[in-house]
């Protein structure tokens, strides 16, 4: 009898194991548990909520589940990481759109931008750098991709003795960003390969590609290899991730956590909610596939 017991307090324990393990330690020290799956990593741009002083900032962004600040610049890095946050992805001081590897002359100035930015960022813990292949100013896409390569490979040994990726972002040349070369993931691709480096790769930006190209979960898949950094927004607008406009979201997130990717989301959109932070709560949601 007694064995039935001690048999039955053992199973009514164990009944409640996997609650405790997410709640505490087998020592009792509380752990915290995270409210998102983790399965894709997000974070969000500095830019739509530098009004929010950034210790309350990152304790909401904690809260959610968001882990870091991407396009933060070199003046913010400590900052953002003393408030408890990865700056997840670094804006280049002195960079510039329109102005970018797809031409020659543009080459010694961005060298000596990058050959100064990327061994502050490796001291800093910053591991990712945006770069722009620049408007295409009369190039074709093969020249384009040309000197992208050439400029680029120039840069890549730097990036690699310091650990540092560096992303170029696809952006769309129909209602943003008129003339901008890589508005194709293709022309991206082109240049990943060309390059050869595991330092750099593509931010491949949902919003941008959705406008451009559509397809977007076939292209996720047969791209993987090649993309580094996401972004999101929803079409039209730029706006929430919401039933409103045309991407399905978690779709697309599962996509990209079915190809093994690693790295960060990071949401680029303007909140149409007058309370900013719960239009970001709800694209937490959307994404935590």
């Amino acid at each position: 009898m007694n064995n039935i017991i001690s048999r039955r307090r053992l199973l009514k324990g164990a009944a409640f194991v996997p609650f405790l393990a997410g709640s505490a330690s087998a020592f009792g020290q509380a752990t915290p548990r995270s409210p998102v799956k983790g399965n894709i990593r997000q974070s969000v741009t500095y830019g739509t909520f530098r009004n929010i002083p950034l210790p309350e900032l990152a304790k909401a962004l904690l809260e959610m589940g968001i882990v870091g600040l991407d396009l933060v610049g070199p003046a913010d890095w400590e900052a953002v990481q003393k408030a408890g946050l990865i700056v997840t992805l670094s804006s280049t001081p002195g960079g510039s759109i329109a102005e970018g590897f797809n031409h020659i002359e543009n080459h010694d100035r961005l060298f000596t931008i990058f050959e100064d930015l990327i061994p502050r960022a490796e001291k800093a813990g910053v591991k990712q750098l945006i770069c722009m292949s620049g408007n295409r100013k009369g190039k074709s896409d093969d020249e384009g991709i040309r000197n992208c390569i050439m400029g680029l490979k120039r840069m890549v040994p730097i990036a690699e003795k310091h650990g540092i990726m560096l992303v170029m972002e696809l952006l769309n040349s129909l209602v943003n960003h008129a003339d901008y070369h890589a508005d194709r993931t293709s022309f991206g691709a082109e240049i990943v390969k060309g390059v050869g480096s595991e330092n750099f790769k593509l931010l491949y930006d949902i919003y941008h590609m959705q406008i451009m190209e559509g397809n977007l979960i076939d292209t996720i898949r047969k791209n993987a290899d090649v993309i580094g950094h996401y972004h999101t927004a929803g079409v039209p607008d730029r706006r929430d991730l919401d039933d409103q406009q045309e991407i399905y979201f978690p779709a697309v997130m599962r996509a990209i956590v079915e190809s093994g990717f690693k790295g960060f989301v990071a949401h680029e959109f303007s909140p149409k909610k007058a309370d900013r932070l719960e239009s970001l709560r709800d694209a937490v949601k959307v994404c935590d596939v």
